[in-house]
């Protein structure tokens, strides 16, 4: 299949706001993680929104794509774990659509294949948004998520991180693996979703609501009854969704079981997939949404969504000429460019991630703070 010209732009497009927005308007930003992490960490967040609105703006106005929100909702800015079917390698951006409407895209945090921080610009601009990158070895991925979670819960900035608990999408591979995973656990085989791995979620969980972090978890569904992009390839060949369907259930922080039962429960919500993707696929798109509770509206009305969307477009396409003009025009603007890729280069080596140096930059903090503290009582 040749490639499509609609699929390179949305490709490209993504890629140079990414790159341009890591060097240009989070470059400036880096030294105040050295003298405040926690003021650098509520910035870089609400920079990172802006740049999650793009990808919203370019599938629904430039490519069409419609999105259909059905469950219980969000309450706008409550701190919540996201669990959600993991269905193609896209699925978390085509989930921005949902939170754009029910939620707080500052917000949201990924937890994703540490390999990706090192992918220029959309790898830096992760890094800096903090999110949680692992190895899926529980050995080493386990201290990571520790760090990570206690930070999140000592600068008190709420978070919804989003988790597949799957660990990878499905595919005829993948999903040959979790049938062989199904017979070695004496579990049923399934066809629309893959069997979860519950170790991390109930970690995450746990660690939360310790730190009284967490108010929430939302369980989401997603579903394309057309065409699904399985890889990045299939959007630069232009195969775009027509529609995408997300199903939310929201499960209060007082409804969730012990420590003991927490990966029970997770297997118990995706038994609900699989029945309730079976449903969606053999011709009931209204049993998609039959097991809804108490309908929470959107935050935002389609008209203000719509206002940030062409917004969002207009900005990031201004802002790639002005970036490229710049670098043409400009020996300071280029000089910058290659001082801000080296620090993200070296850094990435030094210390092995923005992350990790702003969790070492908390802990500094955090210790001058208690050293302070411990002369005064004294």
């Amino acid at each position: 299949m040749a490639v499509s010209v609609r699929g390179l732009y949305f490709v490209v497009t993504l890629f140079l706001s990414s790159f341009f927005g890591s060097v240009f308007l989070m470059g400036p930003v880096l030294p105040l993680m050295l003298l405040s992490p926690a003021w650098y960490r509520w910035i870089t967040d609400r920079l990172v929104a802006v740049w999650l609105t793009l990808p919203v703006s370019l599938l629904e106005l430039v490519f069409g794509v419609k999105v259909v929100i059905t469950g219980d909702g969000f309450i706008p800015g409550e701190r919540s774990v996201i669990i959600m079917n993991h269905r193609t390698c896209l699925d978390w951006m085509f989930l921005w659509c949902c939170l754009l409407r029910h939620s707080y895209l500052r917000l949201e945090k990924i937890c994703l294949k540490a390999a990706l921080k090192a992918v220029p610009g959309f790898g830096w601009a992760m890094q800096v948004g903090c999110f949680v990158f692992i190895r899926r070895r529980w050995e080493e991925d386990k201290k990571h998520l520790e760090n990570m979670l206690d930070y999140f819960c000592d600068i008190r900035e709420p978070l919804q991180l989003l988790l597949f608990p799957e660990g990878t999408d499905l595919t005829e591979n993948t999903k040959a693996k979790s049938d062989i995973f199904a017979a070695q656990n004496n579990l049923p085989k399934l066809e629309y979703v893959l069997h979860p791995r519950t170790t991390g979620f109930s970690f995450i969980v746990d660690k939360l609501r310790q730190g009284d972090n967490l108010d929430a978890v939302h369980d989401i569904t997603v579903a394309y009854p057309k065409t699904i992009p399985q890889t990045e390839r299939h959007l630069i060949l232009g195969l775009f969704p027509p529609e995408i369907h997300f199903h939310v259930r929201r499960y209060p922080v007082a409804s969730l079981p012990s420590s003991s039962e927490l990966q029970s429960w997770c297997q118990a919500r995706w038994a609900e997939k699989e029945i309730r993707l079976r449903d969606f696929y053999s011709g009931q798109p209204r049993a998609f949404d039959r097991d809804r509770v108490a309908y929470v509206p959107p935050c935002k009305s389609e008209s203000r969504v719509a206002l940030i969307k062409a917004a969002s477009l207009l900005s990031w396409t201004s802002f790639i000429v002005l970036c490229f003009t710049g670098l043409w025009l400009w020996t300071p603007f280029r000089l910058f460019l290659v001082v801000i890729v080296g620090v993200y280069v070296v850094q990435l080596k030094l210390f092995g991630g923005m992350e990790l140096l702003e969790l070492a930059c908390h802990r500094y903090w955090k210790s001058s703070a208690a050293h302070v503290g411990g002369k005064k009582m004294q």
